[in-house]
């Protein structure tokens, strides 16, 4: 890691609406005064909520914090259409669709279609690249875009309220999936059309939103030294168990070394073979992020002799 970098874990953010996810890590650069700093998944300029914040040696793990499904509180507008499935296409003077009367039953109902898995198509407006360039350069421009499908899951998706022409919705889902394609697909099912006309992130994964700081309380906190109190070191933020080695095997671990019997001092938790799991020295630190070849239990009769492939060396 850069020398310059002070700060090394996971921050939770709460990005407000109006700035894109670049803007708030570049925000974040200059008041923490460091440069390794990334997140784990975009939020759209208009969303706001949680984005998750990887510092200094925890940038490396940022796609393990990825892969984490997703909660999300959307608003979605009856009645008018948007080519971005969202308000930035929205045109509000125009004359909207009808809404059919809808009860809270009528929608539950609708909503419940929703639920599992399915195959939904990319926004045009989305920076997907097809052929080296991302669609929303074409579907600017007015040419004709190939939406690729993407086959996500929607864990859970339930109704908060509905004011027409207003629908309030909560989402769990897996990662990849458009919240306004969603919003976009609802308007379609009811038969008037919609939009996504607000969205807050609220979890990711094991993370909340409740727990985030917002830019200003970031500031405050880092010019009174508080802010290591609120930044999670890798291990806690990663729900991995661990293979405990000796001193001189981690100084190799940046090698790729092969680990051996001799090398392991213990484990923390419990895996099975195929498991992701950290490679921790005797100070508790995380060295590098794998895969187990064996059992938790094979390391009492040191049972087989593959037992580690690496993914991400940390140090």
């Amino acid at each position: 890691m850069p020398a310059d970098d002070r700060y090394n874990g996971v921050l939770l953010l709460n990005k407000p609406s109006g700035i894109s996810s670049h803007d708030a890590v570049m925000e974040l650069r200059r008041i923490l005064n460091q440069r390794g700093i990334g997140h784990t998944g975009t939020l759209d300029p208009l969303a706001e909520g949680l984005l998750v914040i990887c510092l200094g040696s925890a940038t490396k793990i940022a796609r393990f914090i990825s892969e984490t499904d997703k909660t999300y509180e959307a608003e979605i507008y009856l009645g008018v259409r948007s080519d971005t499935y969202d308000a930035e296409g929205a045109d509000y003077t125009a004359p909207a669709r009808h809404v059919p009367d809808l009860s809270d039953d009528d929608l539950e109902t609708l909503l419940v279609e929703f639920r599992g898995e399915i195959n939904q198509k990319v926004p045009a407006y989305s920076a997907v690249r097809i052929d080296g360039k991302r669609l929303y350069q074409k579907a600017r421009r007015g040419q004709p875009v190939e939406r690729p499908k993407r086959t996500i899951k929607i864990h859970d998706i339930k109704l908060l309220d509905y004011r027409n022409p207003k629908i309030r919705i909560s989402v769990t889902c897996s990662q990849g999936t458009y919240i306004r394609t969603l919003a976009n697909d609802i308007g379609e099912k009811v038969g008037c059309g919609a939009h996504l006309s607000a969205l807050k992130r609220t979890a990711v994964g094991k993370f909340t939103c409740d727990r985030a700081l917002t830019l200003e309380e970031t500031t405050r906190y880092c010019r009174t030294d508080k802010l290591e109190q609120h930044i999670l070191p890798i291990d806690r933020a990663l729900d991995f168990s661990a293979i405990k080695i000796t001193d001189e095997f981690s100084r190799a671990v940046v090698n790729g070394r092969f680990l051996s019997w001799d090398d392991v001092t213990g484990v923390e938790g419990s895996f099975s073979s195929g498991d992701k799991v950290l490679l921790k020295n005797n100070r508790g630190g995380v060295l590098a992020i794998g895969t187990a070849r064996v059992d938790s239990e094979d390391f009492k009769t040191q049972k087989g002799d593959q037992l580690f492939n690496y993914i991400r060396v940390l140090n």
